[in-house]
């Protein structure tokens, strides 16, 4: 039979409430029990009442253990001349009984597939009213009276026990279905945010270099005296530093790409310098930059240079403008090439979309578009905050 796997420790914090409610109705009961014989129904509740509180561990199972229970404590008992104490219907189960097989018919419901939740249900109902009927001759000639047994009341009163059991089991079956649901989708958001993530690193950070390396390797083709190896040497280098540092993201989630050092000016200096274009800086920094903000201005300039490399002829000047004040850090890459045809290494699409993404959930402002005569500006705006 299936099992939910449910370890005892969460069990307990699961169904200790229950426990305590059957065990206290249990208690109770004892009280009224008036003959010596009458004290032999314990071991057959007690059974039971821990069925009840096990269930969730193989709700079928423990269905048909309880009903089967039941009706073995209903047989012993009418062997030896007595009766549940106090029966809680006409003259079967006692108020404990009937709360364990409650609990059992909703965990029934809750947990198991719809076929074994009907049948269990169903077993465990002909459980009570067989015990109902083997009690019937024990009740009536305990009491000296003739057996005129009101069948209207005990419909309506086992109807509505199996009402609250059935109710309460599918209202908890749809709480847990509503919880796996909204669990599947966050687990959806976060692997998708991951695969943005990494979609971003790898295409700002890997295809930076390795469209280093196809333009180099180009312009050692045209120019032969050229030597264009150590380039792309380095290039490769940085490359595969760059890959290393993604695995590692996948494995242990270390950071995608390098952290930015502690002078952002210095490390837009650095990737101009690596670009091969004639960039110009500009910068008026006026309040210090978060790590983790710079880190992203790197990728935007480090894309920005990229996509002049890759999609620009007859580049005379590239401006990177990077400037703070009131509380925000706007950057601002522009260059006066001309548009090419296919560009280096093809074009996938994804750098306007990338930057625009990590701009966004930064919670800044990107725009990007053609300027007037030639080029083209990438702008945005984030918080410092």
């Amino acid at each position: 039979m299936e099992s939910t796997d449910l370890s005892w420790r969460l069990l307990a914090k699961r169904q200790w409430p229950l426990a305590l409610s059957l065990t206290g109705i249990g208690i109770a009961e004892l009280g009224s029990i008036t003959t010596e014989l009458g004290w032999w129904q314990i071991p057959g509740v007690a059974v039971i009442c821990a069925i009840a509180v096990l269930a969730p561990r193989r709700p079928f199972d423990a269905a048909l253990a309880a009903a089967f229970a039941i009706v073995c404590t209903a047989l012993y008992l009418r062997f030896l001349g007595v009766s549940f104490e106090p029966h809680f219907f006409v003259s079967g189960a006692g108020i404990s009984v009937t709360g364990a097989a409650m609990a059992t018919i909703a965990i029934l419901v809750r947990e198991a597939s719809r076929l074994r939740a009907v049948s269990g249900t169903l077993l465990v109902l002909a459980a009570m009213t067989a015990a109902e009927v083997i009690g019937w001759p024990v009740v009536a000639a305990s009491e000296y009276r003739e057996w005129r047994p009101d069948p209207t009341s005990y419909l309506f009163g086992a109807s509505i026990m199996l009402v609250l059991a059935i109710g309460t089991g599918l209202y908890f079956r749809a709480r847990d279905n509503e919880r796996s649901s909204q669990l599947a989708a966050s687990v959806a958001a976060a692997q998708n945010a991951e695969r943005m993530a990494l979609a971003r690193e790898l295409h700002d950070v890997v295809a930076h270099y390795v469209t280093a390396i196809v333009v180099h390797a180009q312009a050692g083709q045209l120019n032969r005296e050229v030597d264009v190896l150590p380039s792309i040497a380095a290039s490769g280098n940085e490359a595969l530093t760059a890959m290393r540092r993604l695995v590692g993201t996948m494995r242990d989630g270390t950071s995608a790409g390098p952290a930015a050092s502690s002078s952002l000016m210095d490390d837009v200096r650095a990737l101009a310098s690596e670009s091969g274009l004639p960039v110009r800086l500009s910068f008026d920094l006026r309040e210090p930059v978060p790590q983790e903000l710079a880190r992203s201005v790197l990728r935007l300039v480090q894309e920005s240079l990229t996509n002049t490399r890759k999609h620009a002829l007859e580049v005379s000047s590239v401006d990177v403008e990077l400037s703070s004040g009131d509380g925000t850090l706007r950057l601002a890459v522009a260059d006066d090439g001309v548009a090419g045809g296919v560009p280096v290494g093809g074009s996938g699409g994804y750098g306007l979309v990338g930057m625009r993404e990590r701009v966004e959930l930064l919670g800044g402002t990107f725009s990007a578009g053609r300027r007037e005569p030639t080029g083209w500006t990438v702008r945005a705006e984030l918080p410092l905050v």
